[in-house]
């Protein structure tokens, strides 16, 4: 009898262990993303009363989950290695960090691992389902479309697009990150829930999109899409600039330019532009577009570097009749020029610039 309570207790004691364990994203191997996945879907829900340890929640079990707030599901994309996503303990943190909000991550690692895109991406319709039957029972229960927020990656954003086509295109709103896969862009699910027109609250790739919305909707008809640029650091501000070129070498010029600002107390702020190589033609203007993660209101100082790319061979030079920088963010702000230039091939030159003349020829 002394065995059996032990044993009963033992049992007890193991089982109080097991619920105290926080459930953790799907960890798979490259095997399994070898032989391929079923597909399972797990949503983690996570409050600011468990904002470390998720709570496992599903269409029958809300949970902690508070109907009056804000719902956002955040869905990760395509795993060809089985890996978990490394950025989604810091986007779950931040989120709550800004909003007391119900945060569901949508784990469907068991599908989305394996090595053949098109296996992954057959099974974000079914993922769709999935979360509609979850969020059908928020809207039972006094929950409201406009507290739906999606931010899906990658093959995420696309079964973010097939949830808000099965709600109209009413969710709160859609953010597409990374939404251009190997097999096409998000043309490859035709009629998509992004591509509804009568979803204008749809934001791609948004970063503090708060401020382009109300402009997005005043547009006639309404704008359903828009394309935000970030950094890939904190805070992740990208600002845009203009850099117009009217180059008069004798021979055609091809390549790419990195441009340097300086302002009076010593900050710097530097873009490569060589998204593709340029071509620096006799009189000819080329405008380049420079993205900078810092905002230098008064530009004391720009450096230029001409490079053809080339490891060998001789070194060219690119003569510059005229550099115009603009700013896309600011408009209002004074253009910069500089006249006469002569940059030596993967050599930085340093100058001050003048304000343009208000006419240019």
């Amino acid at each position: 009898m002394l065995k059996l309570y032990l044993l009963i207790s033992l049992i007890c004691l193991v089982r109080s262990d097991t619920d105290e364990i926080c459930p953790s994203f799907t960890k798979l191997s490259f095997h399994s993303a070898v032989v391929g996945t079923g597909l399972s879907v797990k949503l983690m829900l996570y409050t600011e009363r468990n904002q470390t340890c998720a709570q496992i929640v599903n269409f029958t079990a809300l949970g902690n989950l508070n109907v009056t707030k804000k719902t956002t599901f955040v869905i990760h994309g395509f795993r060809p290695t089985g890996s978990p996503p490394v950025w989604m303990g810091d986007l779950v943190e931040s989120l709550l960090l800004v909003e007391d909000m119900n945060v569901v991550v949508v784990d469907w690692n068991r599908g989305a691992t394996t090595v053949i895109y098109t296996q992954a991406s057959s099974k974000t319709r079914k993922v769709a389902v999935i979360l509609k039957e979850f969020i059908d029972q928020i809207l039972a229960n006094g929950g409201s479309l406009d507290n739906i927020y999606m931010i899906g990656v990658s093959l995420g954003a696309h079964i973010s697009g097939f949830v808000g086509e099965m709600y109209d295109g009413q969710l709160g709103r859609i953010t597409a990150l990374g939404y251009k896969e190997p097999l096409g862009n998000i043309d490859f699910y035709p009629n998509g829930g992004l591509d509804q027109p009568g979803c204008p609250k749809t934001i791609f790739g948004g970063y503090y999109a708060d401020s382009w919305k109300d402009y997005l909707k005043e547009k006639d008809p309404p704008m359903t899409k828009a394309f935000f640029d970030t950094d890939d650091k904190k805070p992740f501000c990208i600002y845009h600039y203009f850099v117009d070129i009217v180059s008069w070498n004798k021979n055609i010029r091809r390549g790419s330019i990195i441009i340097k600002l300086k302002d009076k107390d010593g900050n710097i702020t530097e873009s490569k532009i060589n998204h593709e190589p340029a071509t620096f033609q006799k009189y000819h203007q080329v405008s380049l577009l420079a993205r900078f993660n810092q905002d230098l209101d008064k530009v004391a100082a720009i450096s230029l570097e001409f490079s053809t790319g080339s490891v060998v061979g001789p070194k060219y030079k690119l003569r510059i009749l005229r550099m115009k920088l603009r700013s896309l963010a600011h408009p209002e702000r004074p253009q910069l020029c500089r006249y006469d230039l002569v940059l030596m091939e993967n050599v930085e030159t340093f100058f001050q610039p003048i304000v343009c003349p208000k006419l240019q020829m």
